[in-house]
């Protein structure tokens, strides 16, 4: 079991996937500028109840799995606002999740283990070669990275890779984003992103 601090988002954070913050609330400036200077993680979990911003006598709710997040960038433009950018990297559960006075959650979490280095079947290899066909697409817009949704290395090879991706890009509710991805199994999970980019008619 590890205790670690959690910062809920109304988002859903996947493993390999980037995430740009602005931080201007007290409770999480202290937590992200301990972990710049350490180079800890922290655990990003999705928000079902509550808002972002910490309000008086606010319910908040959290998801049972999220994704611990690595700072990679950080910039202070401004007094009190702190500019990251992390990536995804181990997912988690959470056994037992406290909000301490100054309102910081902490969570004591089981990891999980990452998806298998699994090729992607050649039932799914349609998805595979539509996201390609989008980064192409967007390569050819020639967008800063920063802005770009997706960032190399691209491992269109890699089932769990391409299904997270996909979550990502399409418009999927914040719980159905939530169950893609808590799905430990990623050749379920690109099954599951095969049906919906079926249902929407992106598939060739």
């Amino acid at each position: 079991m590890h205790e670690i601090p959690l910062f809920p988002l109304n988002t859903v954070l996947f493993p390999d996937g980037h995430l740009p913050l602005q931080v201007f609330e007290v409770r999480y400036l202290d937590l992200i500028r301990k972990c710049i200077a350490s180079g800890d993680e922290f655990g990003v979990v999705a928000l079902f109840a509550g808002n972002e911003v910490q309000r008086p006598e606010q319910h908040e709710e959290l998801a049972a799995v999220g994704t611990m997040a690595r700072i990679t960038e950080w910039s202070s433009p401004v007094t009190g606002l702190l500019q990251v950018t992390c990536v995804g990297t181990q997912r988690f559960r959470i056994e037992l999740a406290e909000q301490l006075k100054h309102g910081l959650w902490m969570g004591e979490v089981e990891m999980l283990e990452g998806d298998r280095a699994l090729p992607v079947p050649e039932e799914q290899q349609d998805v595979a070669d539509a996201l390609a066909a989008v980064i192409r697409s967007l390569e050819k817009r020639q967008l800063p990275p920063a802005q770009m949704p997706l960032r190399p290395p691209y491992k269109l090879e890699d089932c769990g890779w391409v299904a997270n991706r996909w979550c990502e890009l399409l418009r999927l509710g914040l719980e159905h984003k939530q169950l893609m991805m808590a799905q430990l199994n990623p050749v379920l999970r690109l099954e599951l992103v095969q049906d919906v980019l079926s249902e929407n008619g992106l598939l060739a």
